[in-house]
């Protein structure tokens, strides 16, 4: 992309005047960002980091995962499939300043091992984010194999260039480095804002710019409330600006918060009890999960003694606003064995559901999330969890089974469940071919 406006020129041709990444980064990225690999091969060990190769103990050392090498003395991690050459790819990063900007420059790594050789390297600059000192990112990266399905497949032989103001949205955008090298460069505005020397593993890049333009995020680093702060910038469905003056009495009263997604559903709990979020004693319980599922029960109880006929006339109500917004999803099944998991085409099994394994998925009214598919998960035709599918991002946000808890059968869930993803995407796609029509 040609640069146009007045930044896009000045981020150009700052980036041109960057020095090269320099040597030691190099020395360091070799040393720090790989594995050290190990494989069996003819009933030897080869190390593929100094290529020594020695016979093993005994049989039991030959099934161990990890084994340490007899000449350089690393911790060797043994390649299951006993391949002789392989490369492995990481992504480093270095933090740099320019002018006013704060420059993220993300390297892409190979390493090429073979049995018997020495491994070799390469080094490239593949993205550049540049952040202002009010927190707005733009993006240089090289350009990308558009015919490839994996979305960062570069063209090393092209040149950084600008990238559009949406390139946030892109996955690319989003790669964290497994890496950042420890001499950094950060401009005032950051060391301002709270942050020190870590990164606490969220990319660079969005910690900087949160860090800069929202003052959530900065008094969260400062409060020391990390776990807080990475569900805050890496979680899509979390709702802590919604429950800002909740989130202030845990700050102030110095709560850990154990499970986000559970404190979040109890605080709209309190909320719909118009507790006051400003007391400790409601915002800060000992156990979180039983108070959750105490008000769970005692507002399922209110709803069913005080307004039973209304309800009945909402679920009527709701089930056709319901049917019209899922009717696309609806019929949608998954089988392996005795495992079943289908799309929840009714509002009164949302209730049911809720009723049977004892948490809020009717209480706190799942059928009016636009962006969720509600599934339920049964074991012989008994409900066990029930799965919640972001349909913006096409991920699995929750699955829980009885009180919030996975049940015996959750990784199975899983692994269907991710396995069949994909049917799920593809009549999100036909329902915005409709859409169009």
């Amino acid at each position: 992309m040609i640069p146009k406006t007045i930044i896009e020129k000045q981020i150009t041709a700052l980036s041109a005047s960057l020095a090269p990444v320099p040597n030691e980064f190099i020395a360091w990225a070799e040393k720090s960002i790989f594995l050290k690999w190990g494989v069996l091969s003819r009933g030897k060990f080869h190390c593929l980091d100094c290529s020594h190769t020695w016979k093993p103990d005994s049989a039991k050392a030959e099934c161990q995962n990890y084994i340490k090498c007899a000449g350089c003395r690393g911790k060797l991690k043994m390649q299951p499939y006993n391949k002789t050459h392989f490369k492995e790819i990481e992504y480093s990063a270095v933090l740099d300043t320019a002018g006013d900007f704060q420059v993220v420059r993300i390297i892409c790594s190979h390493k090429q091992m073979k049995k018997g050789i020495a491994p070799t390297y390469f080094h490239k600059e593949v993205m550049q984010h540049w952040i202002s000192f009010k927190g707005d990112v733009r993006t240089m990266s090289l350009s990308v194999n558009v015919f490839s399905q994996a979305y960062d497949q570069w063209k090393y032989y092209s040149s950084l260039e600008i990238r559009p103001k949406d390139f946030q949205n892109s996955p690319k955008y989003r790669i964290a480095p497994y890496r950042v090298y420890p001499k950094l460069k950060v401009i005032s505005s950051l060391k301002r804002n709270g942050f020190k020397t870590s990164l606490h593993n969220i990319a660079p890049q969005i910690l900087f710019s949160a860090l800069l333009k929202d003052s959530l995020a900065e008094t969260l680093l400062k409060a020391s409330q990390i776990s807080m702060l990475t569900y805050y910038l890496t979680s899509s469905e979390q709702h802590l600006k919604q429950n800002w003056q909740a989130v202030k009495t845990c700050l102030k009263n110095n709560y850990r918060i154990s499970n986000y997604r559970i404190w979040e559903d109890y605080i709209d709990l309190l909320r719909w009890f118009k507790k006051d979020l400003s007391c400790a004693l409601y915002v800060c319980p000992d156990g979180l999960s039983e108070s959750h599922d105490r008000l769970v029960l005692k507002k399922r109880a209110i709803q069913r003694r005080k307004y039973l006929i209304e309800m009945r006339s909402e679920i009527l109500e709701a089930q056709s606003v319901y049917a019209e917004d899922k009717k696309d999803f609806f019929g949608l099944c998954f089988s392996e064995k005795n495992l079943t998991v289908s799309v929840i085409e009714n509002v009164r099994d949302f209730m049911e559901e809720g009723d049977n394994l004892h948490h809020c998925v009717f209480t706190n009214e799942y059928y009016k999330k636009r962006n969720s598919l509600i599934l339920s998960a049964k074991v012989d035709g008994q409900s066990v969890e029930t799965i919640e599918v972001s349909l913006k991002n096409m991920e699995i946000i929750q699955c829980r089974g009885m009180k919030n808890n996975a049940s015996t059968h959750h990784k199975q869930i899983l692994t269907l469940m991710n396995r069949n993803l994909y049917q799920i995407k593809e009549r999100v796609k036909k329902r915005k071919a409709k859409s169009f029509l």
